[in-house]
């Protein structure tokens, strides 16, 4: 994102001669693309369009200075503004497509900083649009943790743990399986040992992220040293498909059927097996936004 090395250094030197008290701010990439549920960020979820959840939850965090949307579309900025967050530009075209990565939104977040002069957060906390079941609680909470021990923590990330073991799965190469570990530490073999003697493994929910500018101006999310905040294994409300969405719904309509659900996401009612035509509702744990 950055021009040249040149410009990098500055900006960097910039924020670190800043003698201030922390600066905290949230951003909420939410681009206007979405291939398997159009118009997903803004969609109709509960009464509200779906990127309403995360701007909320932020605006409630009394740490968190700034809440910015990053878009690409006139009408996702005309929402996001309408319930109170910040878009003071349009996401460029060429970093708002389908492989377009994190660090590309929050570096060019932090060019337009610098670009327009305006003072370069400490902090940035990562919402994901697509997580509406989301406590500003625990945004808090994440904060406070990691503010006492960002000094030693390029970042954190919420995550949960997970029934089944990282160390029994595998890649394809072919017809070929490739285990994913042929050694962990002193365990030869892990994918043919018992499940009691392998360690927890987790999986990144896409709750919270929270990240030191630091970090993304050394070209990482995350950097080398990601501080865990494990929550419970149900916490994973993260929405990337219409299957994600129609087991949150399912929740707030009992009544309806899975057709009329994805009739009403998508405008068709295609790819539904008889199995989930026949399933029982996903029972899912009532949460809400604090």
């Amino acid at each position: 994102m950055f021009k040249n090395i040149g410009e990098y250094a500055t900006i960097l030197k910039e924020f670190n001669e800043q003698k201030k008290p922390l600066i905290i701010h949230a951003l909420i990439p939410a681009r206007g693309g979405s291939k398997s549920i159009p118009k997903k960020n803004i969609k109709k979820y509960k009464g509200f369009p779906l990127l309403v959840y995360s701007i909320q939850a932020a605006k409630k965090v009394k740490e968190i200075s700034k809440v910015i949307v990053s878009t690409d579309t006139q009408e996702i900025k005309q929402i996001a503004k309408k319930y109170g967050a910040e878009v003071p530009f349009l996401r460029p075209n060429n970093i708002s497509g389908d492989l377009s990565t994190d660090l590309e939104c929050f570096q060019q977040y932090l060019h337009w900083l610098k670009f327009t002069k305006k003072e370069i957060p400490d902090i940035i906390v990562h919402l994901r649009p697509t997580y509406p079941e989301r406590n500003n609680m625990i945004i808090t909470d994440c904060l406070k943790k990691f503010v006492k021990v960002r000094n030693e923590y390029s970042s954190l990330r919420t995550v949960v743990p997970i029934e089944k073991s990282l160390f029994k799965m595998y890649t394809l190469d072919g017809n070929t399986l490739e285990p994913t570990y042929k050694k962990f530490n002193n365990i030869n073999e892990p994918y043919n040992q018992v499940r009691q003697i392998l360690p927890t493994t987790y999986l990144h929910n896409g709750c919270i992220d929270i990240i030191n500018t630091k970090t993304i101006l050394n070209n990482s999310m995350t950097g080398e040293k990601i501080y865990a905040y494990v929550m419970p294994e149900e916490e994973t409300y993260d929405i990337d498909t219409k299957e994600d969405w129609l087991r949150s719904m399912r929740k707030k309509n009992p009544n309806k059927t899975l057709e009329e659900e994805l009739l009403e996401i998508t405008g068709c009612s295609e790819n539904i097996s008889q199995s989930e035509k026949h399933s029982n509702p996903i029972k899912i744990p009532r949460r809400k936004i604090s």
